[in-house]
């Protein structure tokens, strides 16, 4: 029967003596009884190991293996705190997290072990998981009680996961163990998640979305946890049959990858039944329901808490949804602290006032954010004037849906036009040769921003340009300001370790890249861009004294691999 704890250690104290399968990993299976009972020997060894008077902070730098929910099962009944701790980080900026985070117990495995040699990590000790070692230390705790630290309340901190850097160090964001069984609960009722059901867990851990989005609703519903090391969108559907996974998250292009791979008859015969996140697209999330035969849900959640928009029956296509009862969402004009306007579309769906619509979404209610660790300076620039900003684009049509326009960084000045990127890339995803798109600024020569798109081909078609200008002329939803200047071909799409695309290094090596760039002076069609076409370009920029504004080419990036195929 499922639990209606209030704290995360309730939870996992809830499945003492529950002898099904309750996590699954490669070849190996634990009940839910075995995992209780491991995070209870772990509780106690962290409890002595942690020195009197540290703050009881555990950094976990692991890929999604048995241990990584049994430590953070272990946290709460010890009323410690898990630091997600990012492997694609490396040398100082590593040290600075673990440190940053006060982590006086960091837990890994020999297969991270490089990236922490050498570090200078004073007072952390350092517990490798597939070590004799290990299994040693372990060993007097094993007959560890279901009990919990006395401390252990709803606001005891549960989570330190960092958010992102793309303007500084990463900020470590605070998820209490109330907000986090809160957040368990909620989605496991919203979306009717059972006991029978197996949560197949593919994204990083050391991310919010993988633990708040399926593990904590799997450990509130009971239900089972199936863990992949790391996502592979080829071993997906053989995973999610093994194990009879029932649902699953995503972030990112991550559903692009599983379109991408290869079509069979058989797609469809597989036990999923939905999964939830973020950015997979309309088109994307069709496409996928009509192979897989399994719904997509999207939702909207910030990382720090502070604002929830979930969708309901009645919820438009293209919208995201509605906010979670009892918040007060707006979308607000970040120079005035106006309300936009609600959105006015054409008859195709086309929106017209996006220039007025598109504002940051702001909480001007309650909100659950708990700040981050140790950084007052990032919490005033997250509460200002009362109220909570996501730092992310939406508008809201006349009935109160709201539509996701992308980040505030994300946000394109095309003649004066304000333009969201995440709009323009929607209506890119239809075309069909494309298994990723994405949408991004580069300076213009005079002022304000040009439009540029990099589009992953689909496997075996080729970039066709003059198909994909036709494309675009019969999207009657496409303003006249969206339409691409420059057009990257990749082979791969950049990402970051959570799978979300890498602007950031899109921005920043602009139409100076490795791979092949097409690219319309004016009306006309596209054309490889040249190196005397490049120079010409940069000479106006030259005297409009716009150059400072373009990344400086001195250590050009290889092209993505494998490199697209282009059509004669």
């Amino acid at each position: 029967m499922e639990s209606t704890g209030s704290t995360v250690a309730e939870l996992v104290l809830a499945r003492w003596g529950d002898h099904r399968t309750g996590l699954h990993f490669e070849q190996q299976s634990l009940t839910h009884h075995q995992v209780a009972a491991g995070a209870a020997a772990r509780a106690a060894l962290l409890a002595d190991l942690l020195p009197r008077g540290a703050e009881p902070h555990v950094g976990v730098l692991l890929d999604n293996t048995p241990e990584y929910p049994l430590w953070l099962s272990a946290a709460a009944l010890a009323g410690a705190a898990v630091a997600g701790i990012n492997p694609t980080r490396r040398g100082a900026e590593l040290a600075r997290d673990i440190l940053h985070t006060d982590c006086r117990v960091l837990v890994t495995e020999r297969a991270q072990l490089a990236l922490v040699d050498g570090l200078e990590l004073p007072g952390v000790r350092i517990l490798v998981t597939d070590t004799d070692e290990y299994g040693e230390l372990l060993a007097p705790y094993a007959d560890a009680g279901p009990e919990t630290s006395g401390t252990v309340t709803p606001a005891s901190r549960m989570l330190l996961y960092f958010t992102s850097g793309s303007t500084g160090a990463p900020k470590a964001a605070i998820c209490s163990q109330g907000r986090l069984a809160a957040a368990g609960r909620s989605l496991a009722d919203h979306f009717r998640l059972g006991s029978d059901g197996v949560h197949y867990i593919c994204m990083p851990m050391f991310h919010g979305n993988a633990v708040i989005a399926d593990w904590a609703p799997a450990l509130a519903a009971g239900a089972g946890v199936a863990l992949r090391r790391r996502f592979s969108a080829s071993a997906f559907l053989d995973d999610v049959r093994t194990y009879g996974a029932t649902y699953f998250t995503y972030v990112g292009r991550a559903v692009q990858y599983l379109l991408a791979t290869p079509e069979k008859a058989d797609d469809r015969s597989n036990p999923l039944r939905m999964g939830f996140g973020t950015e997979a697209g309309a088109v994307d999330a069709a496409r996928f329901e009509k192979r897989f035969g399994v719904r997509l849900i999207e939702g909207y959640g910030s990382s720090e808490g502070g604002a929830a928009i979930q969708r309901t029956p009645d919820t438009p296509a293209g919208a995201i949804g509605l906010p979670v009862p009892g918040s007060r969402l707006a979308v607000v004009d970040a120079g005035t602290r106006e309300e936009c306007p609600p959105a006015s579309f054409d008859a195709e769906g086309r929106l017209l006032n996006g220039d007025a619509a598109i504002g940051e979404l702001v909480n001007k209610g309650r909100t659950p954010f708990e700040g981050y660790w140790r950084n007052t300076e990032a919490d005033a620039a997250r509460l200002r004037d009362g109220w909570y900003w996501t730092g992310d684009l939406f508008y809201r049509d006349a009935e109160g849906f709201f539509y996701f326009a992308g980040r505030t960084d994300d946000r394109l000045r095309v003649d004066s036009e304000n333009l969201a990127a995440a709009v323009i890339e929607n209506i890119l995803a239809r075309w069909e040769g494309a298994a990723a798109v994405a949408v991004y600024a580069v300076p213009d020569p005079v002022a304000g921003d040009q439009v540029m798109a990099a589009i992953s081909p689909r496997p075996g078609v080729d970039f066709d340009p003059p198909a994909f200008a036709e494309f675009l002329l019969s999207q009657p939803d496409l303003g006249t300001k969206m339409a691409p200047r420059f057009v990257r071909v990749v082979g791969r799409m950049p990402v970051t370790a959570t799978n979300k695309v890498a602007r950031s290094l899109l921005r920043r090596e602009g139409f100076r890249c490795g791979d092949p760039v097409w690219w319309r002076p004016g009306a006309g069609a596209y054309r490889r861009l040249t190196p005397a076409d490049e120079a010409a370009l940069l000479s106006q920029y030259r005297a409009h004294r716009r150059e400072g504004l373009l990344p400086l080419p001195e250590q050009p990036l290889p092209p993505t691999r494998p490199q697209p195929r282009i059509a004669p």
